[in-house]
């Protein structure tokens, strides 16, 4: 199933989800513009919660039954983008791309490759992406969280990147 969604440049507000048809098929509520917490809904309500671990840099899951679904964490490496999502029984996903890209794959045991994504806005706006997910594992609207935790993750880099150089 391929999806669309985006950030708000402020990170609060609700935002739309869109199937290839421009159709909604959802709704991500950004919470706060102090903090990088969603909620991904889809359009029976909500389904899941992405949000900050305290105090680190783990992307936490949760169904809206208050399930943990998974943890999004990066990993160290020099000439790509990579992540781990821990989904505990149903697998450990790498999520990765070459160093430059805006192009992801999620890939499962084996290295099959089970759903992508890629950022399709500018440089200068917020995140706009595209998901395709193929996976039988992990549903479309969780992957929302995932994307949008990479998407928190790589911010709070930049941030703390831009912030650490001025003297």
């Amino acid at each position: 199933m391929e999806l669309y969604f985006r950030d708000n440049f402020f990170n609060a507000g609700y935002t739309e989800i869109m199937n290839p048809n421009q159709e909604q098929a959802g709704h991500l509520d950004l919470k706060s513009v102090f903090g990088s917490s969603l909620d991904v809904s889809d359009n029976s309500g909500l389904v899941c919660s992405g949000k900050f671990r305290m105090l680190t840099n783990r992307w936490d899951i949760t169904a809206a039954d208050g399930r943990h679904l998974g943890v999004l964490r990066a990993r160290f490496s020099f000439f790509s983008k990579k992540y781990e999502y821990d989904a505990g029984s149903r697998g450990t996903y790498d999520v990765s791309a070459p160093a430059f890209s805006q192009e992801y794959d999620i890939s499962g045991s084996g290295g099959r490759i089970v759903a992508n994504f890629r950022r399709t806005s500018g440089w200068f706006s917020s995140g706009a992406f595209v998901l395709d997910n193929q996976s039988e594992q992990l549903d479309t609207y969780e992957l929302i969280a995932v994307v949008m935790g990479v998407h928190a993750i790589n911010k709070r880099r930049n941030s703390a990147a831009s912030s650490g150089g001025a003297t």
